[in-house]
């Protein structure tokens, strides 16, 4: 079974991703980390990197022509990604939202005491609350110019989860459930 996360920033995709890895004994692989490390080996942050993606697809193309290998030559795996869902179409895929004041308090709190990461520097969660938003929609323009798909619409996906009011284990625990209800059915 492959199994592919995508959300809004903050939802918890890399969270719930690593969780699942280690849970259900399956390789994990990170789109987001992929991207954030071309981001930080350029000098940028990944807003900067996303920036220059709206000019070529150069910044997307090596992990989407990874993402697609890795559909067709792998199985039981985990991926988390805002577009594996489109270049692995066979996996099961969930799309994780959450509230933006709180997708934005998460991401502000886990990067306030980072020492090298691929995020700008938050001032306080209406920063980050209002930098997401932006990037998110980044992201939305993106992917509408260079596959034409809108990566927020539902109906991509086989199961959505909002995070907002769930711990991470309480997300985690319900998307264990729809996996096993996935198995169950075939």
């Amino acid at each position: 079974m492959i199994i592919t996360l995508a959300g809004v920033p903050g939802s918890g995709k890399t969270t719930k991703a690593k969780m699942l890895s280690e849970r259900l004994g399956m390789k994990w692989y990170s789109m987001g980390d992929m991207r954030g490390k071309m981001a930080m080996e350029k000098g940028m942050t990944i807003d900067e990197l996303n920036e220059l993606g709206m000019k070529s697809d150069a910044t997307d193309r090596e992990v989407d022509e990874f993402q697609k290998r890795l559909g067709e030559t792998e199985d039981n795996f985990v991926a988390d990604g805002r577009m594996s869902w489109y270049f692995i179409p066979h996996a099961f895929k969930i799309f994780l939202t959450v509230d933006p004041k709180e997708g934005a308090r998460r991401v502000y709190e886990e990067n306030r005491n980072a020492t090298a990461s691929d995020e700008p520097a938050y001032a306080s969660v209406e920063d980050a609350m209002e930098r997401l938003a932006k990037r998110a929609e980044s992201d939305r323009a993106r992917y509408l110019k260079h596959y034409g798909v809108d990566y927020l619409d539902p109906k991509n996906y086989d199961a959505i989860i909002d995070t907002t009011t769930m711990s991470a284990e309480e997300s985690y625990q319900k998307i264990l459930g729809l996996i096993d209800e996935k198995r169950r059915i075939g």
